[in-house]
């Protein structure tokens, strides 16, 4: 058993916190079915306000209602702000196809890993923590979601409250694959090419309509153009819809875009190519519209320093902690681009999230749990 007393503490209740991350996946909690969402946010609540927090749940008419507990420590000093989200991308059912089991050190199950063990992750800390009589020096506050998966349409300005009154922001999604904390994100946008056309029948008058479907090629070809992976933008058209039956010259048809840029600059230009396209085929309208809905999240110096304190509290607990960027979005992603220093991927380590496989390795969950009780302490 560990010598460090915060994981020592974890590791004695291990059982009792995979049983708990066990029920947890099995409440299903997909991102816009309100009633399982509030009925699994009352029972956050209930854990949180039994480990001391002072809870709120903020309502959203939209969705789940979301979570937020407060934590004691000085009130002169600004809270360190612990931000995740409890809904999954799963839908009803999925636990029953792929039900949570255990197997070679890993549990398995949907949303396990993204991100319900951060859940537990959460409360150990803050168990271990009152169980060897410490306490954070800054209040603390913990903020879970009900709409990430979904783009955080409801609780972006709720977030971005909470992160502006906050010294800084630990975000316990999952790590980079080698466990690396994550100091830099792509900003995520949803754009949709629609083109409107005239309709005419294609065996008797082709020339009298403007087929919508032939400029939406030649928008696809265009926005095509516009990727720079080098510098890591990325565009990808995924989804294109448009006419109605082989023999009509289709009058409409529209695209899905998504875009990834590395920077507000780069996200900038994307949006500038974008709103830039001409049409080519005479009698024909293309429409734009969309944009990015996570900025990117960018490695400044305020996030590096705070990675470089992090890494020194990890290796007093035996991590050689990593950073690194990655292509996928998370509520971090507002928080660092008002300038709060962010530290992502602070969860447990594992993989396959999103897919059948998902799953965390069970021996990382003391570490990555008393690496944050210590962030808190320390930081």
């Amino acid at each position: 058993m560990s010598d460090h007393p915060i994981r020592r503490f974890i590791e004695a209740r291990l059982e009792t916190y995979l049983a708990e991350l066990t029920a947890l996946a099995e409440h299903e909690s997909p991102s816009r079915d309100k009633p399982r969402l509030d009925a699994l946010a009352a029972t956050i609540a209930a854990r949180w306000t039994g480990l001391g927090g002072i809870v709120d749940l903020v309502p959203n008419p939209h969705g789940g209602v979301h979570v937020v507990a407060r934590f004691g420590g000085s009130a002169n000093r600004r809270p360190s702000l612990v931000l995740g989200h409890y809904d999954t991308v799963w839908p009803v059912g999925a636990i029953v196809r792929t039900p949570v089991r255990r197997e070679q050190g890993r549990l398995y199950g949907p949303g396990v890993y993204d991100m319900k063990a951060s859940l537990v992750l959460v409360a150990a800390a803050f168990e271990a923590l009152a169980a060897i009589e410490r306490r954070p020096a800054r209040p603390v506050v913990a903020l879970f979601t009900s709409d990430e998966e979904i783009g955080s349409p409801c609780s972006r300005v709720l977030i971005e409250r909470l992160a502006v009154e906050a010294e800084h922001v630990f975000v316990p999604e999952p790590p980079l694959a080698d466990g690396g904390l994550k100091t830099a994100r792509k900003g995520v946008g949803r754009f949709t090419l629609t083109v409107e056309g005239k309709a005419a029948h294609a065996g008797i008058s082709p020339e009298k309509g403007a087929n919508a479907i032939v400029e939406l090629a030649h928008q696809i070809v265009r926005v095509q153009s516009l990727n720079d992976p080098d510098v890591g933008t990325t565009l990808n058209v995924g989804l294109i819809d448009g006419g109605t039956t082989p023999n009509v010259v289709p009058a409409r048809a529209s695209a899905e875009v998504d875009v990834r840029a590395a920077t507000r600059a780069r996200a900038e230009a994307v949006e500038r190519g974008l709103s830039a396209l001409e049409t080519v085929v005479p009698g024909t309208r293309l429409t734009v519209t969309g944009g990015f809905n996570r900025p990117p999240m960018e490695r400044t110096e305020a996030v590096a320093a705070l990675f470089q304190r992090a890494r020194r509290v990890g290796l007093g607990l035996g991590l050689d902690l990593t950073e690194g960027s990655t292509g996928g979005g998370s509520d971090g992603n507002f928080t660092a681009a008002l300038g709060v220093p962010t530290l992502d991927g602070l969860g447990v380590e594992g993989g396959g999230a999103h897919a059948d496989d998902e799953h965390i390795r069970i021996e990382s969950f003391p570490t990555r749990a008393a690496l944050l009780a210590e962030l808190m302490l320390e930081l």
